[in-house]
C-alpha cells in the first residue's frame, strides 16, 4: 500500500508542476522566457510552439527577444506573439524579433492576481481529486479484505497529511506570485 502512497504523492507533484508552469505564463511586468511558452507558431503548414522556430532570451528586465532561425518565419511569429493575448506589441528587426515589456497598470495587476488565484484553486482541486483516488483505494482495499480497518485509518491520515502538504504548497506558490504582481 506505501507504494501507492509515492504514487498519489508524484501525481500531487505533477498538480503542483502544471501549477507552477500556469504561473510562469503570468507577467508581472518583467522580462520572463517563459511568458511566450503558451505562443503557438503557424509553420511549415502547421502549429509549432514558439521555442522550435526560435531562441526566446531575456536581455534586459523590461525587454525580450526572440532570435528566429528561418527568415521566413520572422512575420508569422510576430504575428502568433502579437495575437497570443499576452498583451505585447513585437517588433521584427532582421530575424530577431524585439518585444518591450509595458509597465503593469494597476487594473491588470488585480487582474493577474484574480488569474492567479483561479489557477491556486485548479491546482487545489487536482490535489483534492487525487486524495480522493487514495481514499476510494483505501476503502476498496480495506473492503477486499487486503488491508485492515487499523490500517486504513493509518493510511488515510497519511494521504491527508500528503494532501495537506501539497495545498498548502499551492498557498505558498500563490503568496509568492502575489507578492511578485504587486511588487513589480
Amino acid at each position: 500500500m506505501s507504494a501507492d502512497l509515492n504514487e498519489l504523492e508524484k501525481r500531487m507533484h505533477g498538480a503542483m508542476d502544471a501549477l507552477k508552469k500556469e504561473f510562469g505564463g503570468l507577467r508581472t511586468g518583467r522580462a520572463s522566457v517563459n511568458l511566450l511558452d503558451p505562443v503557438m507558431v503557424e509553420a511549415y503548414g502547421q502549429r509549432m510552439p514558439l521555442n522550435q522556430v526560435g531562441t526566446v532570451s531575456a536581455p534586459e528586465p523590461r525587454l525580450l527577444t526572440v532570435s528566429v532561425w528561418d527568415k521566413g518565419l520572422v512575420t508569422p511569429t510576430a504575428k502568433a506573439i502579437r495575437e497570443a493575448g499576452l498583451g505585447l506589441n513585437p517588433s521584427p528587426d532582421g530575424q530577431m524579433i524585439r518585444i518591450p515589456i509595458p509597465e503593469l497598470t494597476t487594473e491588470r495587476r488585480n487582474e493577474l492576481a484574480k488569474l492567479a488565484h483561479k489557477y491556486a484553486e485548479q491546482g487545489k482541486v487536482a490535489v483534492r481529486n487525487i486524495r480522493r483516488d487514495g481514499m476510494e483505494a483505501l476503502k476498496k482495499a480495506e473492503k477486499d479484505r487486503k488491508i485492515s480497518e487499523d490500517e486504513h485509518r493509518q493510511k488515510s491520515d497519511e494521504v491527508q497529511k500528503l494532501t495537506d502538504r501539497y495545498v498548502k504548497q499551492v498557498d505558498d506558490v500563490l503568496a509568492h506570485k502575489e507578492k511578485e504582481i504587486k511588487t513589480v
